[in-house]
């Protein structure tokens, strides 16, 4: 392939024109192939486009029905093309085209002849702007309009239209471009629908056929698609109030734009809706708390499978303490739900009784209660009893399916299953915070404890391979040994429940996690959200899946819809909250995550985080310094918590105390650099200090020391990116110019963009960091001018203020690259 191609093929941002002929499969064949032929001649006659290909920044994938032409040079071109191919074929009525222009990311491949080809979201967003159009249209998205108003002629052509509805519920946000020539200034059929639509009361279930809580809002986000050849997480037309999610192999995708909150609004409240809130331990043993969290989380479980329900996630609901006052009112409004659920639980001996009752949330309204008094072993029955009165007085509908499920009791072995909900707390509130490991490995004990205990212990093996492939992901143990864990508890749990929903997420995460087998994690997703409804689990999953394929709009879109059904899960907000920083979208995310300490205002990982918003948008590190202060003085122990921040803002401060004191908060862990895969330890933390002050000879010293510590972790993980980049860094620092920038080469070439968008970058950085070292200035201007094209986590503050960057300092290209992130006034 020549190397021209090779270049126009690179993951970055692009300008898309697509264009299609109306109604071209009701033609004949012949037909069809005429007006293909006059639609080629027109575009390569097209002044624009013969300008863009003589300058090797254009690529054409035909599409069937017309074709997709990708510029790379200014958003000007496919809007100009667009206006001459419409000029050439209004001489020619029976060619009727629609056009759609995007402005995005766009990943090349090659196709199995050798030639050029195109994927990404760049080019489905385009396309899905497109098909909002009647013959004549040319439409642009709301996007790619911010980028044209830049041009102050094109204002006047500009006509918002908002959002349009297209396949599977996406939603897109489309602009209107027509000239007093050209275009058509008409309202598209599609938009004159969704008004008249709009101006009529809100539908009933009978007449939608779909659940009332989407009808009767227009505000609640959609679920956007995933791009070529990925996977859609779609609603299916089911039941009135039904909640059916799934993953289906589609080539949607949606745009949305730039919203003005960094939330949803909230969507009325469905009739069928609940939350089951923690049951009361009224044991003597309060050790027997797990006990009683287990049975309202089975209930819970239990009512979650069915499809004509909407039920809030354990993690929203284990916020609201048993045992104390609770506003039901407020809690039904923060969590969405028409209905509660309360209980309690007393364990005696070989008995236990469970007391539950069922709350009107709109009213106060008791609707249902009842107390089963049995034998302990009988507890599992009663779970199931319960889920089904509740069901039964919400009127769900439940399958055959759902009913046998609901009635499988998880285990037989109570101890066992104590264990398995001890485990599951651990698991259940992951954050940011360095305690991750721990509470990781601590349920790995207590999960493999359970299934000694009980062989058959189906949900318990589920779990266990998702701590284990947590534990291989987050590179804390990326060994082939923690990889093999996890996959011996998926084959257990598949020769038990081959086709069990669990089964095939627990593969989903295995994949995805394991392997970066994005596809096939997706092809497992869709296969889970068929008999797991209610599971946020699994939109958050195909988020993050989505993200690391690049398709970050996109990706945001699922962690909204995982947060419509768990609305309280700190984990998810904190990852939207990341969404947002990775598209550079400052004061969304500030928003995210102040919703987050509104739940927990004293967590001191998500106050440093939101603290760092203002050193990456504005280059201020007011905000982080007076955190730490505040922790010195007041919460000593929580720094270590809070560590990595605090070595951050000390090296943008240049205050080598500082950065002493947050090695030392940080114990035995490693240093993680921009929430990412990389690990520095602390050695090469003395070793930033040292040159920080221009201390060579301790520099030296210290990463002569970190060199061989290093080599260590590179072979027992010797095609991890991460740990090769740190190599590299190292190298740099000592003056080793060969394998510094062949081991950073290696790393990008281990994690691509394109197989990773979330750390790929951070290995572009790093080769970046180590050629400024070097003084491969030139090199290290072209990398980092390819990583801020990128959604990612370098940013403006990093540049303007952190030591690593000095050796480019005064270089006119850097500066340019630092300017170009700077906050618009």
């Amino acid at each position: 392939m020549s190397a021209e191609v090779k270049k126009e093929i690179e993951l970055e941002i692009a300008y898309v024109l697509f264009v299609d002929i109306v109604g071209y499969s009701k033609l004949v064949t012949s037909e069809q192939r005429r007006l293909l032929e006059l639609l080629n001649q027109i575009v390569r006659e097209s002044e624009h486009f013969r300008l863009a290909e003589a300058k090797h920044r254009l690529l054409t994938v035909p599409t069937g029905d017309g074709m997709a032409l990708v510029f790379y040079n200014t958003p000007e071109a496919p809007v100009e093309c667009a206006l001459e191919v419409s000029s050439a074929a209004s001489e020619h009525p029976e060619l009727k085209l629609r056009m759609g222009i995007h402005s995005g990311p766009v990943s090349g491949v090659v196709d199995v002849s050798g030639r050029a080809n195109i994927a990404g979201a760049g080019i489905n967003i385009a396309q899905r702007v497109m098909d909002c159009g009647d013959p004549g249209h040319v439409l642009i998205s709301k996007h790619m309009a911010e980028d044209l108003e830049q041009y102050g002629q094109w204002k006047r052509c500009l006509h918002d239209l908002g959002e349009c509805e297209v396949k599977h519920g996406v939603r897109v946000s489309v602009v209107n471009l027509y000239t007093e020539d050209l275009g058509n200034p008409e309202v598209p059929r599609k938009f004159r629908h969704a008004r008249q639509e709009a101006a009529l009361p809100v539908l009933t279930e009978k007449r939608t056929g779909s659940r009332s809580w989407i009808v009767a809002t227009a505000a609640v986000v959609l679920i956007a698609g995933l791009g070529i050849g990925g996977f859609l997480l779609s609603r299916r037309s089911v039941p009135a109030g039904s909640n059916r999610q799934t993953v289906r192999s589609e080539t949607q995708v949606g745009e949305t734009g730039r919203p003005s909150s960094a939330l949803p609004a909230p969507a009325a409240v469905p009739t069928k809706s609940i939350a089951v809130l923690p049951f009361e331990n009224l044991s003597d043993e309060k050790q027997n708390a797990f006990f009683t969290d287990g049975v309202q989380d089975e209930i819970l479980t239990d009512l979650a499978k069915i499809a004509d329900l909407k039920v809030i996630s354990r993690s929203s609901v284990m916020q609201y303490k048993s045992g104390v006052a609770r506003d039901l009112r407020k809690i039904g409004q923060e969590l969405g739900v028409a209905h509660l659920l309360e209980g309690s639980v007393q364990r005696a001996a070989n008995r236990v009784r469970v007391n539950a009752q069922l709350i009107d949330a709109r009213n106060d309204a008791h609707l249902w209660a009842q107390t089963y008094d049995r034998d302990l072993a009988d507890v599992f029955a009663i779970q199931s009893e319960i889920a089904k009165a509740i069901a039964d007085q919400l009127q769900a509908k439940l399958s055959p399916s759902e009913i046998n499920a609901i009635e499988r009791a998880p285990t037989a072995d109570v101890t066992a299953f104590d264990l398995y909900t001890q485990a599951k707390s651990l698991l259940l509130n992951i954050s940011f915070s360095a305690k991750n490991l721990s509470n990781m490995l601590q349920a790995v004990d207590l999960l493999e404890k359970a299934v000694a205990r009980d062989s058959s212990f189906f949900q318990a093996y589920c779990l266990l391979a998702s701590a284990h492939d947590s534990i291989y992901f987050l590179g804390n143990e990326h060994t082939p040994a923690r990889l093999a864990a996890a996959e011996a508890a998926i084959e257990s749990a598949s020769r038990m429940r081959p086709d069990a929903g669990e089964t095939h997420l627990a593969r989903a995460e295995n994949l995805y996690r394991g392997y970066r087998d994005y596809d096939g994690a997706l092809a497992e997703l869709d296969i889970a959200g068929r008999t797991l409804p209610n599971d946020s689990r699994i939109p958050q999953l195909a988020g993050y899946i989505v993200r690391r394929r690049g398709n970050q709009e996109e990706g945001l879109q699922y962690l909204l819809r995982s947060l419509e059904l768990d609305p309280r899960n700190f984990l998810t907000l904190q990852q939207t909250a990341l969404s947002y920083q990775i598209l550079r979208r400052y004061a969304e995310m500030a928003r995210v995550l102040d919703r987050g300490l509104a739940i927990k205002p004293d967590d001191v990982e998500t106050r440093a985080a939101r603290a760092v918003v203002e050193l990456d948008w504005k280059a201020d590190t007011r905000p982080v310094h007076q955190l730490m202060e505040e922790l010195r003085a007041r919460d000593p122990a929580a720094l270590k918590r809070v560590a990595d921040t605090w070595f951050t803002c000390a090296l943008a401060e240049r205050d080598p105390v500082a950065a002493e004191a947050a090695i030392s908060a940080l114990g035995e862990s490693p240093y993680d650099y921009n929430q990412g895969a990389i690990y520095f330890n602390h050695l090469v933390l003395e070793g930033l200090i040292a040159r920080m002050m221009n201390d060579e000879a301790k520099a030296r010293a210290a990463f002569s020391a970190a060199r061989p510590e290093q080599e260590k972790v590179v072979q027992a993980q010797p095609n991890h990116g991460p740990a090769l980049c740190v190599l590299a860094l190292i190298d740099a620092a000592l003056g080793r110019k060969a394998e510094a920038l062949s081991e950073a080469r290696r790393a990008v070439e281990l994690l691509p963009v394109e197989k990773d968008a979330f750390n790929g970058p951070q290995m572009i950085e790093m080769l970046a960091m180590a050629a400024a070292w070097l003084g491969e200035k030139d090199l290290a201007c072209q990398q980092l001018s390819i990583e801020m094209r990128l959604p990612g986590i370098v940013s403006y503050g990093q540049l303007k203020l952190m030591p690593y960057w000095d050796p480019l300092r005064g270089d006119p290209r850097f500066e340019k690259i630092v300017a170009s992130l700077a906050p618009k006034l």
